[in-house]
């Protein structure tokens, strides 16, 4: 006897790497508005006297900016834990989300093809930085 079944005996599997439906400029102008609420200030010496200098080489939603008082160069990420690391910022965005879902670090690496040990570190200074921020 035929089946009536509306459901396919396949379908396609279609892998989508996350990082690519995140857009870079909404994450960076996110930072913006939560570092810096009232404008932005040097890092060094709390002067709101900044000019911007264009935009990281590397990732182009990334501001530059100079103190205009002190002279200190800095951008978005300066003195922030997402500083000085090799990932994107929205691949941080992106660990913080899965960490919310309370998913295992295996699991985030397995969704953002990350190695496990990138992922261990960063979500132990994810951690850090908010427990850090909560003690203030």
């Amino acid at each position: 006897m035929p089946s009536h079944s509306t459901i396919p005996d396949w379908s396609p599997t279609v892998q989508i790497n996350i990082t690519n439906l995140i857009d870079d400029i909404p994450c960076y102008q996110t930072v913006r508005e939560l570092r810096w609420p009232d404008g932005i200030t040097c890092p060094s010496c709390a002067s709101q006297h900044i000019i911007k200098r264009g935009f990281d080489d590397t990732e182009s939603a990334r501001q530059r900016y100079e103190c205009h008082d002190c002279d200190t160069r800095f951008d978005d990420l300066t003195d922030t834990i997402f500083a000085g690391h090799h990932q994107p910022l929205k691949v941080w965005v992106l660990c913080l989300y899965f960490m919310g879902l309370n998913i295992s670090n295996e699991q985030i690496a397995h969704e953002l093809a990350l190695n496990g040990s990138d992922v261990h570190q960063m979500t132990t200074q994810l951690r850090g930085g908010i427990v850090k921020k909560s003690h203030q």
